[in-house]
């Protein structure tokens, strides 16, 4: 249709209709951004770095337990704000009934900085619970020896650098090897793969998930 322009005349104005649209789009007032529609409200983060909305609980990073925040509610997803940048999110949970209990809602990372500081946290810890498979399996296996606890949190929080696939990824070869150590998930996520290093350069680690004492 747009390659049609170059030859059909304009008709009212001289040249093709290209020509013509050339000519207006410099005339023309750039859209405004899109309304971003929210309700806040503020909240303060509990001492197990939760908050409270319409009868759930969502996470926040540890370093915000026990201080303010503000919550962006729109239809679909929580945004948690504080010190001028986004700190998380989380999909709204939306239930219509009143007879069933609220749900709470954990993001496992953000309480690595709790169980770096207390390993022994991890084990019935109820935010990793849903670990992906890959982390739930080489838990169980690091659990069962001395020094397991502080072993599993080093790795977990290898999320925190490196990519969190690729720290999967290396988990998942370690178990296949029969090898499931950090010091083999380390050699793993480090070590040339196709011409690759699994890992891929260090991230940045998100300030929010760094527990500042």
């Amino acid at each position: 249709c747009m390659e049609l322009w170059q030859e059909i005349p304009h008709g009212a104005l001289p040249g093709s209709i290209a020509d013509v649209w050339i000519v207006e789009q410099t005339a023309l007032m750039p859209l405004p951004m899109a309304f971003d529609g929210f309700v806040e409200q503020s909240k303060r983060v509990s001492p197990t770095c939760l908050i409270s909305f319409e009868r759930n609980r969502y996470s926040v990073p540890a370093s915000f337990a026990n201080r303010p925040v503000s919550l962006h509610v729109y239809p679909d997803r929580l945004v948690i704000a504080a010190e001028g940048r986004i700190v998380c999110e989380h999909p709204r949970i939306i239930g219509r009934s009143h007879d069933r209990p609220g749900q709470t809602i954990y993001d496992w990372r953000h309480y690595l900085a709790v169980i770096q500081r207390k390993p022994g946290a991890l084990r019935n810890g109820a935010p990793f619970a849903d670990l992906p498979g890959a982390f739930r399996r080489l838990q169980d296996l690091m659990l069962r020896r001395p020094g397991g606890d502080r072993e599993m949190v080093d790795v977990l929080a290898l999320v925190l650098h490196h990519d969190e696939q690729a720290v999967l990824t290396a988990v998942e070869m370690a178990l296949e090897m029969g090898v499931p150590t950090k010091t083999h998930v380390l050699n793993l996520l480090h070590r040339p793969i196709d011409g690759k290093v699994l890992g891929g350069p260090p991230l940045d680690t998100p300030q929010a998930l760094i527990l500042h004492r």
